[in-house]
């Protein structure tokens, strides 16, 4: 989480390339120099694999200007960042994301003079990247920064979630995809197939490895269960159609061949069945084969078809379509195909298999393992579906399932839409929502969340509560407890298969009780399409269920604290700086609480700071062109995320002020009783010991320091962010403000306490009616009244002045604990110094706190009026927390830095105009009395 560190690390696997390939040519001369044969050619380039910040690493090395020309090719990143950190909190760090993307974005184009003119190719062109996110489970990346959406172009690359990669079907932590065996073997697999057998090369085209990447890793399952949009080959990887003749001598008409070896024979009309309804059964392995008429069981709307098993396609079931009914393809007539469509037939991950209790009882059915849809295009022009089934005994080289299974049914999409609408998932917060299924439904649901589940998971349960055995409306808990146990051998285990448009697809097989999320992040400023989670359900049609969600509210906290986590950062700074705005328009000074919970006022200021910047961020995007995100929810969540950011710059301040007065009555009250130690032995050996140190204070040096008590943590600050770590200067400005808060407010409750004791004496004074006569005996040099009031007041002014911009700057230090983190990690290694934007921005921050004061707050800028009213540092103040909100809003919260840095620049300017211009000299305090 360090800008410079990635840096060195790129120029590490620069070094670590050439010297890997170096390697092969040493080797090789070293072959030849003892008379050994050497064939084939030097490797030329490597297969760089980048885990975590590792990912965006090897992209950054790729385009290094000392990298040699197509040493690199081909990159897989791991749960990769690579649109920006996790949480981009130092400049430098998201300045180099940006630097880097954009060089991406400039290498897939063609190389131009600003005339027009060619001038070379695409720099990067012969680059492949995929990047693999870990899901919903990964709590450090989430998927939406792990895609390559306008960095990569699709035709070079493309993202994929482990929850939907073939063979692997699992969401994992961001450790755990580098171990997890399922991942490990598909990419190893993957990797061992882009290289040429002829040749020992990887291959060089681009498209050739494009496409084994997508053959290896992507499952045939849509991305969109959209049924009356999707196309003829949603449901399939894009295989070539050609014909082939079957055993018979006939044409059939193909999407794939299955193998050769796999063939059955026509056993006769009388091994066939013909189902007459629309939905179609196979509960064993018996070797027929099933006939429906499509445009019989089609009708009414019924015109999709889906289909789950457990058997293995080919091996164990195959479909056709037929134009006509016949005994086998070869008694079709000349120019009539028989169209397969097994291989469009996807895997899906299934449950564990069911154990049968005991030996020769019936088990419970098992989960589908593969699902089939065909739609009305596809269907068009044939007449028949066929199901074959194979005879166990056909079954060679592998053990048949334990149970077999299969249920098709021809369907209307719009029976199985299922809406749950805003209201109704909020309000599954407090109570369940439940949907009655009865028998004979149909076998796929289209489950519609209108927030994605990205935001608003929610826990989906699913309970048979009938499958034509008993009615179990009437059966007490044990009776239901029996009857769910029946269920379960006549009904396969339901399956969900949610998509949302970030993250992809994630299935959740045996699906009876599960919280159903996915890993993206809706109605963000650069978010585009719909919100909505898609979750296509299969049950089994015999069977009647009682469905229900609930919402965990702990668990949308966590999911979106998660996601928003960028936003609520950028939104704290933008509330202290809104809150800092309060202050220096206000008199008196209001503490920095008072003024945070003054902007939360309903309608005004709140409404005005939340929605403002929003519109301006909507502006943003209609100059740019880019398209507008989902008005509502932007708006609304932005909304709670500024609610967020007020909570926790309020729990910030409220633990820093408890501190304060705790220290300050602590030391007022030491202070007083060290005073009636005035006269006993230990005080006079205390007060020897201060008067022989006073000789050290006497000394020139000394006397200059306390003249100019701001010179030590000036210099002492920049010299730490300038040359070892930014964070270190902005501990010694945090102990700057943390003494000058101190001492004021022990100032203060100084003479709060003695203005207390005045009144109390006063007031006995009166009770005796010596009231006049201590007016006259009053002790000399003790201040007046009106005095101790405004003494006291301008103390607090700058207790609450300086604790403002202590709450600001320890945000700023906070935010760069990750890089010291990550420094201190290093020590004893190569050290170098801080990158300049970072050293510089808090040289900045360094200036506001030290050259900040009250005199200032009233003082007005050398800008033109605006609307007739001079320009102060109040509407500075304005202007930079806007620029805090856009930032957070941008997921780029590391660029408040940018505005804060400016105020300080302002503010030091301010300082050294009225040291010339001859106004008060800074750190002269006003004093405001109340009348």
């Amino acid at each position: 989480m360090d800008g410079r560190i990635l840096e060195e690390h790129t120029e590490y696997v620069v070094y670590a390339i050439h010297r890997i390939l170096d390697q092969y040519k040493e080797s090789r001369g070293a072959r030849e120099r003892e008379g050994a044969a050497t064939t084939g050619r030097l490797p030329k380039s490597v297969i760089l694999i980048g885990h975590s910040m590792g990912g965006f690493v090897a992209r950054a090395a790729t385009i290094h200007p000392h990298l040699r020309k197509s040493a690199v090719e081909t990159i897989l990143t791991l749960s990769s960042p690579h649109q920006s950190p996790p949480v981009a909190l130092q400049p430098s760090l998201g300045h180099y994301y940006a630097s880097i993307n954009q060089e991406w974005r400039k290498g897939y184009e063609v190389q131009a003079t600003h005339t027009g003119h060619y001038v070379s190719g695409p720099a990067i062109s012969h680059v492949v990247v995929v990047s693999i996110s870990g899901g919903y489970n990964d709590y450090q990346v989430r998927s939406k920064l792990e895609s390559l959406d306008g960095i990569v172009p699709p035709t070079h690359g493309f993202m994929i979630s482990s929850a939907s990669m073939k063979n692997v079907w699992l969401s994992m932590e961001h450790q755990a995809i580098l171990w997890c065996n399922q991942l490990v073997v598909q990419v190893s697999h993957t990797l061992l197939s882009l290289i040429d057998s002829r040749t020992g090369q990887p291959l060089s085209d681009t498209r050739q490895r494009l496409e084994i990447f997508t053959r290896m890793l992507r499952s045939g399952i849509p991305q969109s269960f959209n049924w009356k949009m999707q196309s003829q080959s949603s449901w399939s990887s894009h295989v070539p159609v050609k014909d082939v003749k079957d055993t018979a001598g006939s044409q059939v008409h193909t999407l794939f061949d299955c193998p050769s070896s796999v063939h059955w024979s026509d056993d006769g009309l009388e091994r066939d069945l013909y189902i007459q309804t629309t939905t179609v059964t196979v509960l064993a392995m018996d070797g027929r084969r099933r006939w429906l008429d499509i445009e019989k069981l089609g009708s009414n709307g019924k015109s999709h078809f889906i289909f789950v098993t457990n058997l293995a396609p080919c091996s164990g079931v195959r479909i056709h379509l037929w134009p006509q009914k016949g005994k086998s393809s070869s008694g079709l007539p000349a120019g009539k195909r028989v169209l397969e469509v097994t291989s469009k037939m996807v895997q899906i991950p299934a449950g564990p298999a069911p154990r049968q209790i005991e030996p020769g009882s019936q088990t419970e059915q098992a989960p589908p393992s593969a699902v089939l849809h065909l739609g009305p295009e596809e269907m068009h022009g044939f007449r028949f579906l066929t199901i074959s089934v194979a005879p166990r005994p056909t079954i060679s080289g592998r053990p048949p399932p334990a149970t077999s299974m299969a249920v098709g049914q021809f369907f209307n999409p719009d029976e199985g839409e299922i809406e749950f609408s805003p209201i109704s998932m909020l309000l599954a917060t407090h109570s369940h929502k439940d949907v009655l299924l009865k028998e004979d439904h149909p076998l796929a649901f289209n489950l519609s969340f209108a927030i994605s589940l990205g935001l608003l998971p929610v826990i989906f349960s699913l309970k048979t509560a009938g499958c034509g055995i008993k009615d179990s409306g009437l059966l007490d808990e044990a009776g239901d407890m029996e009857n769910t146990k029946l269920c379960k051998l006549r009904c396969f285990p339901p399956v969900a298969l949610a998509w949302d448009p970030t993250s992809g697809l994630h299935v959740f097989p045996n699906l009876y009780s599960e919280t159903l999320v996915v890993d993206s992040s809706p109605a963000l400023w650069a978010s585009t399409g719909t919100e909505k989670t898609t979750v296509l359900l299969l049950l089994d049609p015999h069977c009647s269920y009682k469905a229900s969600i609930a919402v965990s509210v702990t668990t949308v906290a966590s999911r979106f604290l998660l996601l928003y986590s960028s936003q609520i950062v950028g939104f704290s700074v933008a509330v202290i700086l809104f809150a800092l705005m309060r202050q220096a328009h206000a008199r008196p000074i209001p503490s920095i609480l008072k003024a945070v919970e003054s902007n939360l006022k309903i309608p005004f200021p709140f409404l005005p700071f939340a929605v403002v910047p929003i519109l301006v961020s909507l502006f943003f995007s209609f100059l740019t062109s880019q398209p507008f995100p989902p008005l509502f929810s932007f708006t609304i969540l932005s909304m709670i995320c500024y609610v967020f950011a007020n909570g926790f710059v309020i729990l910030l301040i409220l633990v820093s002020q408890l501190v304060f007065y705790v220290a300050a009555y602590i030391h007022v009250l030491i202070k007083r009783r060290w005073q009636l130690w005035e006269g006993n032995f230990c005080f006079l050996f205390l007060q020897w010991f201060m008067n022989l140190s006073s000789k050290f204070f006497s000394l020139k040096v000394v006397r200059v320091l306390r003249a100019n008590p701001l010179f030590i943590p000036i210099s002492a600050a920049i010299v730490l962010s300038t040359f070892v770590h930014p964070a270190l200067g902005l501990f010694i400005l945090l102990l700057s403000h943390a003494l000058c808060c101190h001492s004021s407010l022990c100032n203060s409750l100084t003479a709060s306490i003695r203005s207390h004791e005045r009144k109390k004496e006063l007031s006995d004074y009166k009770s005796e009616g010596n009231y006049l006569s201590q007016q006259f005996t009053s002790k000399p040099g003790s201040p007046s009244k009106e005095n101790s009031s405004s003494y006291g007041q301008t103390q607090e002014d700058t207790f609450h002045h300086r604790h403002g911009l202590l709450v600001l700057h320890l945000l700023a230090a906070l935010m760069f604990v990750p890089s010291l983190i990550s420094w201190l990690q290093r020590i004893g290694m190569h050290q170098s110094f801080p990158r300049f934007l970072d050293s510089f921005l808090c040289t900045c921050l360094i200036l506001h706190g030290i050259f900040s004061s009250e005199s200032l707050l009233n003082s007005s800028l050398p800008f033109p009026r605006i609307l007739g009213q001079e320009v102060r540092l109040n509407f500075i103040y304005l202007i930079a927390g806007i620029y805090s909100y856009l930032s957070g809003l941008a997921l780029e919260p590391y660029k408040v830095f940018y505005a804060m840095g400016a105020v300080g620049i302002i503010s030091f300017a301010m300082s050294i105009l009225q040291v010339w211009t001859g106004a008060p000299r800074f750190g002269r305090r006003r004093h405001w009395h109340r009348h």
